[in-house]
C-alpha cells in the first residue's frame, strides 16, 4: 500500500452500514506502483480469504508460496470482487492498480463499490496532521491479534489489510454513535415499515429474510421429496414446533412462494365443530385451491386438474393411438394448461366433441384403476365439468356442487351433474373428495396440507373437537395418498396433542419434528432492515443503539417487530411508548377482580359485533330489532383516562384495524360458506361466555327425527334465545325452515333468529319464500340476511378471540374487551342479545 495525499477524489460518501444489509463487504490492500505486485483480501470477520503475489515480479523474488501469474490472479479477482463493497485505505490508489491490472490482461473490471477509510478518517478526525494507516492505527490504538501497529511490518498486503479492517470497524462505531436521528416531520413522511408482524396464511406476501430457518425449510423440502419418490405413494407427516411469533406460518409462506407453481399448498385453519371435521378440512382445501398461482392466470385447482388429466390421457393406449386422441394430446404436450385454451370455442361443436372424448376416457381410466364406490367417481365428474367450462357463473355453480351443497334442479341440469340431497353424509363425502385430490396428485406433484392456528384446540371446551381432529388426521394419513401433512404447533400443545392422538399418528408425525429456535440477533437486525429498507429507511434512522437493544430484547420475532412499530409511532406520531407486556397472574387471591373483569368482557364482546345483523324494511330479508329487545340495559363506560389505558387502547385500535382489513380482503374471495362452520364460530363465542358466566347454558332443540337448521339455544334461566344459520338451498331450505317454524309456534316465550349470508343464492321458490314470510310474521322469530358489514363484524369477534387465544395478537383479552365500547360503539342484534344475558 502506498501513501496517499489530500487530493484523493474517491467517492467517500458511500458509507456502508452493517445494519443496512451491507455486511457483505471485503477489505482489500494492494501493493505495487501501476500494476499489481501483491494483494490481500480480508472478509468482514477479519479472516484472510485471498492472498497472492505476482510471479516473476522483481520484488517477489524471495517469495516461494502463493505465487501466481498476473492473469491467474486477475481471473481469481474477477469472481472475488464482483458486486462487492470494497474497503480500502487510499481507495483511489488501490482502484487504479486493480483497473490497470485488469486492463493489462484484457479483462473487464467487475462492478463493485469502494469506500476509502482515508477520507472517512478525515471526516471524523478533521484536525489530525496525518491520515496514513500507521499514524491512524497508533493514534486510535488499534490492535491486530492484541498487538499495536508496527512500521517494520507495514507495506505487507495482509498486514495492512487487517489494520484497515480494524480502522473501518472503529470508524463504523463512531458513525453509529454519532448518527443523527431524523426529525419527526421527516420520519412521518415515511410509512410505518412494521405495520404487519404476522402472516395469517401462506398465500399472503411479506418480506422474507431467507437466511432465517433456511435449514428447516430445506428439511421440509427433503420430506416432500421423500413423499414424491415413495413407491407406495404413502403420505408423510411433519410437525413444525415453535412458540408464538417465531414464524411458523411465515415458513409455510416461503414454501408456497417457491413451490406453488409445482405443488398444491392447502391451508386449513382450526376446526370449530366436532361433528364436521372432515367437511371443515375439505371446505378449507377448496378455498385454498381457488388461490391463483403466480406466473399463470390459473388457480391451484385448475393446475392440478390440467396436469393430472393430461397425464391420464397420455397413459391410455387407445387414446394415444387414435387420431383424435393423438391430436388432443399433441396440443397439451408442451403445456398442459393448453387444455383450457386450444380445444375450440366453448359453444362450438368441436369444443364439445373434444371434451366429451376427454371426459369419457378419463372416467373409464378412473373406473379401471380405482374403486367406483363412495363419492369419488361423482366428484371426479364434477372436476371434469369445472375444467370444461370457462364461464364464471358455471364455475360458481360447480364450486358449490363440489362443496356438497344441494343445487336447484335448474342449476343441476345446467351443469349436467347429479344433484346432492339433504341425506348426503358430508363427512364421508369430504373424506372421499380429499382422497380424490390425493389420487390425482399422484399424476402431478405431492399435496402439501398445512394445519395451522390449532392452539385453541387445547382449551378444555374444545376437547371433543381435538379428539375428532386426531381421528381425522389418522384417516387422512391412511387414505389420502401422496401428501405431506404439516401441523404447526406450540411446543406444549404438541405434547398435549400426543395424549389425544392415536399412537400411529404420533409415530408418523414424530418422525419429522422441526423445531424453530429463535433467530440469532444479527438475523433479527437483518429482518428489521429488510422492512425499513422497503420504505427507504434504516432502523438507525430513528432508533438509538439503546432503543435498538430494547427492541431486540423482546421474546419473539413478532414481539420484536411490534416493539419496533411502537418506536416508529413514538418518534413519528407522538404516540407514547407502551410498557413492555407482563404476564397476568390468575390465582385465587384475585378471584373477585377476575369475576368483575369477566363481567366487563361479556359486556364488551357485544360491542364488537356492531351491525352483526342489519335492519331492513323488507320483511323477507330483514328484522326490526326493536320488536325483540325493548329493555336492554345501558352499558356504563369505563374510565380510560390513565396513560396506560390510552396506550393500550391505541394498540388495540391498530390491531383491530389490521385484523378487519384482512377479513375484508378475504370477504371478496370465493369462500365455502357452511352452516356447520358458522354455528361452530358462534359456539366458540358463546362457550367463552358460558365458561365464566354460570347462569348461561347452551343447548339444542329437537323435533323428533326432523332436520333442523344448525343452531344453538342460549338459556339465561330467565330467557331463551335460539340463533341458527340456514345457508343451504333448494328443498332442504324449505323443509328445515318449516321445521323451525313449528318450534317457533310451540315456544312462544323463546326468541328465534335465523341467519343467511347474502352471498348465497337468493331464495326464489314459492315454498321457501312462504316459510320466510311465516317466520317474519311471528312475534318471536325473524329471518336475517347477513350483508358484508354484518359478516365482517361477526368474523371480527371470532378472529379476535381466536388470535388472542393463540397469541397471534399480543393483547390482554380482558383489557381488550373492556375498551371496545369506545372503539365500536354501535348496537346490533348480538350486542343486544349479550346485554340481555348480562342483565339476567
Amino acid at each position: 500500500m502506498n501513501s496517499t495525499n489530500n487530493s484523493d477524489k474517491i467517492q467517500s460518501s458511500l458509507y456502508f452500514n452493517p445494519l443496512k444489509n451491507d455486511h457483505d463487504y471485503i477489505v482489500v490492500d494492494t501493493e505495487g506502483q501501476d500494476i499489481l505486485r501483491e494483494i490481500a483480501i480480508i472478509d468482514n470477520q477479519g479472516k484472510l480469504v485471498y492472498e497472492a503475489f505476482v510471479e516473476g515480479h522483481y520484488n517477489n523474488g524471495s517469495q516461494k508460496i502463493k505465487c501466481k501469474s498476473l492473469i491467474q490472479i486477475i481471473d481469481d479477482l474477477d469472481n472475488l470482487l464482483q458486486g462487492k463493497n470494497i474497503i480500502c485505505h487510499s481507495a483511489t490508489h488501490d482502484k487504479k492498480i486493480l483497473k490497470n491490472s485488469f486492463q493489462a490482461t484484457t479483462k473487464k473490471f467487475p462492478v463493485c463499490k469502494f469506500v476509502c477509510t482515508f477520507q472517512l478518517a478525515k471526516r471524523y478526525y478533521p484536525h489530525y496532521p496525518n491520515y496514513s494507516l500507521g499514524y491512524l492505527s497508533k493514534q486510535l490504538r488499534l490492535k491486530v491479534k492484541n498487538r499495536f501497529f508496527n512500521d517494520n511490518l507495514a507495506h505487507s498486503a495482509v498486514y495492512d489489510a487487517k489494520f484497515t479492517h480494524q480502522l473501518y470497524l472503529h470508524l463504523l462505531s463512531i458513525k453509529t454513535m454519532n448518527k443523527t436521528i431524523i426529525s419527526k416531520s421527516e420520519l412521518s413522511q415515511y410509512p410505518n415499515p412494521f405495520t404487519s408482524s404476522r402472516v395469517d396464511n401462506p398465500f399472503q406476501t411479506h418480506l422474507d429474510f431467507q437466511q432465517v430457518y433456511q435449514i428447516e425449510y430445506e428439511s421440509l423440502k427433503s420430506i416432500l421429496k421423500a413423499v414424491k419418490v415413495d413407491d407406495n405413494n404413502q403420505s408423510k407427516g411433519a410437525v413444525v414446533i415453535g412458540e408464538a411469533g417465531t414464524g411458523k406460518t411465515h415458513l409455510i409462506m416461503r414454501i408456497a412462494k417457491e413451490l406453488l407453481v409445482r405443488n398444491r399448498v392447502l391451508f386449513i385453519r382450526q376446526p370449530n365443530n366436532p361433528d364436521y371435521i372432515f367437511y371443515h378440512i375439505y371446505s378449507r382445501i377448496l378455498e385454498s385451491f381457488n388461490e391463483s398461482v403466480e406466473g399463470t392466470n390459473r388457480t391451484q385447482l385448475e393446475l392440478l386438474i390440467a396436469h393430472s388429466f393430461v397425464s391420464i390421457l397420455s397413459k391410455i393406449d387407445k387414446v394415444y393411438n387414435s387420431p383424435q386422441g393423438k391430436k388432443v394430446i399433441d396440443n397439451f404436450r408442451d403445456d398442459s394448461l393448453n387444455i383450457y385454451e386450444v380445444l375450440g370455442k366453448e359453444d362450438s361443436k368441436k369444443y364439445q366433441d373434444n371434451w366429451n372424448f376427454i371426459e369419457r376416457n378419463i372416467i373409464n381410466w378412473w373406473s379401471e384403476n380405482f374403486s367406483i364406490g363412495g363419492y369419488g367417481l361423482e366428484i371426479l365428474k364434477g372436476m371434469i365439468k369445472f375444467c370444461r367450462y370457462s364461464r364464471s357463473d358455471f364455475k360458481d355453480i360447480i364450486r358449490r356442487w363440489l362443496s356438497g351443497k344441494e343445487l336447484s334442479d335448474e342449476e343441476a341440469n345446467k351443469i349436467g351433474l347429479k344433484n346432492w340431497n339433504d341425506d348426503l353424509s358430508r363427512e364421508e363425502f369430504a373424506l372421499d373428495a380429499i382422497a380424490v385430490f390425493g389420487k390425482l396428485s399422484m399424476l402431478d406433484e405431492p399435496l402439501i396440507m398445512v394445519f395451522d392456528q390449532l392452539e385453541g384446540l387445547g382449551l378444555k371446551q374444545n376437547q371433543h373437537i381435538l379428539e375428532n381432529f386426531g381421528l381425522a388426521i389418522k384417516e387422512i394419513l391412511t387414505h389420502v395418498h401422496n401428501s405431506l401433512v404439516i401441523l404447526n404447533l406450540f411446543p406444549d400443545r404438541w405434547q398435549q396433542f400426543k395424549d389425544y392422538f392415536d399412537s400411529s399418528v404420533v409415530d408418523r408425525l414424530s418422525q419429522n419434528c422441526i423445531t424453530l429456535s429463535p433467530p440469532k440477533p444479527q438475523q433479527i437486525r437483518e429482518i428489521l432492515n429488510l422492512k425499513t429498507q422497503a420504505v427507504g429507511l434504516s432502523i438507525t434512522d430513528f432508533c438509538t443503539e439503546a432503543e435498538l437493544t430494547d427492541i431486540l430484547s423482546q421474546s419473539s420475532v413478532r414481539s420484536i417487530i411490534n416493539r419496533a412499530s411502537d418506536y416508529y409511532r413514538y418518534k413519528a406520531e407522538n404516540v407514547p411508548l407502551p410498557e413492555t407486556k407482563t404476564s397476568v397472574n390468575y390465582n385465587s387471591s384475585n378471584l373477585e377482580k377476575r369475576v368483575q373483569e369477566l363481567e366487563n368482557i361479556l359486556q364488551q364482546i357485544a360491542k364488537l359485533t356492531n351491525n352483526f345483523l342489519i335492519e331492513k324494511d323488507n320483511d323477507e330479508d330483514g328484522i326490526s330489532l326493536s320488536t325483540l329487545f325493548l329493555d336492554v340495559p345501558s352499558l356504563k363506560k369505563e374510565d380510560t383516562n390513565s396513560k396506560q389505558d390510552e396506550l393500550f387502547k391505541d394498540k388495540l385500535i391498530e390491531s383491530l384495524r389490521q385484523l378487519k382489513n384482512n377479513i375484508i380482503q378475504e370477504y371478496h374471495l370465493p369462500q365455502i360458506i357452511t352452516d356447520s362452520d358458522d354455528i361452530g364460530k358462534l359456539i366458540t363465542i358463546t362457550e367463552t361466555i358460558a365458561i365464566y358466566y354460570q347462569n348461561v347454558e347452551i343447548n339444542q332443540l329437537r323435533l323428533g327425527n326432523k332436520r333442523l337448521p344448525e343452531h344453538i339455544v342460549i338459556n339465561t334461566q330467565k330467557e331463551e334465545f335460539i340463533i341458527g344459520f340456514l345457508n343451504i338451498s333448494s328443498s332442504s331450505f324449505s323443509s328445515r325452515l318449516r321445521n323451525i317454524n313449528e318450534l317457533v309456534s310451540a315456544n312462544s316465550k323463546s326468541k328465534f333468529l335465523l341467519c343467511r349470508d347474502e352471498r348465497e343464492p337468493q331464495i326464489k321458490g314459492k315454498v321457501g319464500k312462504l316459510e320466510i314470510e311465516k317466520l317474519n310474521n311471528t312475534k318471536n322469530g325473524q329471518f336475517i340476511i347477513l350483508d358484508e358489514t354484518s359478516r365482517i363484524n361477526f368474523e371480527l369477534v371470532y378472529q379476535l378471540i381466536i388470535q388472542i387465544q393463540e397469541k397471534d395478537l399480543e393483547l390482554d383479552l380482558a383489557k381488550s374487551f373492556s375498551l371496545l365500547p369506545e372503539i365500536l360503539d354501535e348496537d346490533s342484534l348480538i350486542t343486544l342479545l349479550l346485554k340481555k344475558i348480562i342483565k339476567n
